[in-house]
């Protein structure tokens, strides 16, 4: 099998030479099937070494995404039905993974490690939203493509930083906690920050973006919590009970913040919203723990399937809509989104060192600061009605993270500290 990774990357090697050969003499039309078909035998090959399997991924979404680029009408309407219309459902299908694959456990870790959760969460937006800012000023990018760099500073982190705090044997614990609350703070903190930094460019209506978070996050994340609680033994009847009542309080509090917004509909609203995300998950749970048994793999398999697909068809409908604001800016835009990204890891990691953590959380940390919710903030730019522009920031720091995440995620693996004890593995997170 070696032998055909090692082939894959050689006829890889060899269709982007073709492509980048075909640019360079003003064939540029003619250079969509060397990339696609390069950029898909690349996928191949860097299973060739365990150091780069896991860019198998990332590797097939910028194929998918260049297919955009090449074809964009292929993913902004089918028919009747515009594409963008799937991109709500499918980020509450990926935080309802999220939340399934969470529990209260997660949030008690700030009582295990309260300096490292309080350092994680303060120096995430902190560090992310100011970056996120100098970029945007510093950068020759159009307002509404500048504030999408501000965005994705502003938004929590994601599952896969904990992905890779596993990967890079740091301390997976912390690094789920801080997920946890920087999550569990957005609906707050995101608008706000985005409001301050961002409002010379565009106009943020604070409110309605923290309705949009709890619709997006906060009720997906607490359908796959109660989801957690019937469908694994483990939580007591006690337990549940008062989940339930502190999640129903959850979404009285934000039809409440609706009603103050000029909403007529609010028990119509609290009654779908119940139904959804507390009914529906409680009977997911119970069938599941009656017809699975329990076994956290079946469902982490099919979570983990229906987010790869979910986020790189996210992505590719974004590319696809912004198809043309990317020809313009693309390069610039990658550039600032690197920087952001690779900044966050830098100055979380030695923020972490300089106040004492140690080796571990300081990595942990330094993937909670540099890797954000980008589908969080494509869904926002989405609500904003600025999914062409704003959107393209988030639909590039994606993939950029993810890659730039292996890789340091499998150096620190090969450089365990010298002066400090090794942890223990623990399970792998799921993604």
């Amino acid at each position: 099998m070696k032998k055909v990774f090692t082939f894959a990357l050689i006829l890889s090697g060899l269709s982007l030479l073709l492509a980048l050969g075909l640019f360079l003499t003003g064939s540029g039309s003619h250079t969509a099937l060397p990339v696609i078909g390069g950029l898909f035998l690349l996928a191949i090959g860097v299973r060739r070494s365990p150091a780069t399997t896991s860019l198998t991924y990332t590797v097939l979404i910028l194929t998918a995404v260049s297919v955009a680029m090449y074809q964009p009408q292929w993913f902004i309407r089918w028919g009747n039905f515009e594409l963008k219309r799937l991109i709500i459902p499918l980020l509450q299908i990926i935080m309802f993974g999220m939340g399934s694959q969470s529990s209260l456990e997660d949030f008690a870790g700030i009582a295990k490690n309260p300096k490292g959760v309080l350092v994680g969460i303060t120096s995430h937006y902190l560090i992310m939203p100011s970056i996120g800012f100098l970029l945007a000023v510093t950068f020759p990018l159009p307002p509404e493509i500048a504030t999408g760099i501000i965005l994705v500073g502003c938004s929590p982190s994601g599952l896969a930083s904990n992905v890779m705090a596993y990967i890079a044997r740091a301390n997976v614990p912390l690094s789920v906690t801080v997920t946890a609350f920087s999550t569990l703070l957005s609906p707050l903190l995101t608008p706000a920050l985005l409001q301050l930094l961002a409002g010379a460019f565009l106009p943020v209506d604070f409110w309605k973006m923290v309705m949009e978070i709890f619709n997006i996050t906060i009720l997906p994340i607490v359908a796959g919590l109660l989801f957690n609680a019937l469908a694994y033994p483990g939580q007591s009847r006690r337990s549940i009970a008062i989940q339930i009542a502190v999640y129903f309080g959850i979404i009285l509090l934000k039809n409440a913040i609706a009603l103050v917004e000029g909403s007529t509909d609010f028990a119509e609203t609290v009654g779908w919203n119940v139904f959804w995300f507390i009914g529906m998950p409680l009977l997911g749970g119970w069938l599941f723990q009656r017809w699975a048994g329990g076994r956290r793999e079946i469902m982490d398999s099919i979570l983990s399937t229906l987010s790869m697909v979910g986020i790189t068809t996210i992505i590719v409908v974004i590319t696809a809509a912004g198809q043309q604001s990317l020809l313009q800016v693309g390069l610039v835009l990658v550039l600032a989104c690197f920087l952001h990204n690779t900044l966050g890891y830098f100055l979380g990691y030695w923020c972490c060192r300089l106040v004492g953590l140690n080796e571990q959380s300081s990595r942990s940390v330094a993937f909670e600061v540099g890797m954000q919710n980008a589908g969080m903030a494509s869904g926002l730019a989405l609500q904003m009605g600025q999914l062409a522009t704003t959107g393209l920031a988030p639909a590039v720091f994606g993939p950029l993270m993810n890659t730039t995440g292996s890789m340091l995620a499998n150096w620190w693996r090969s450089k365990p500290p010298q002066s400090e004890e090794v942890p223990a593995e623990p399970s792998p997170v799921s993604s």
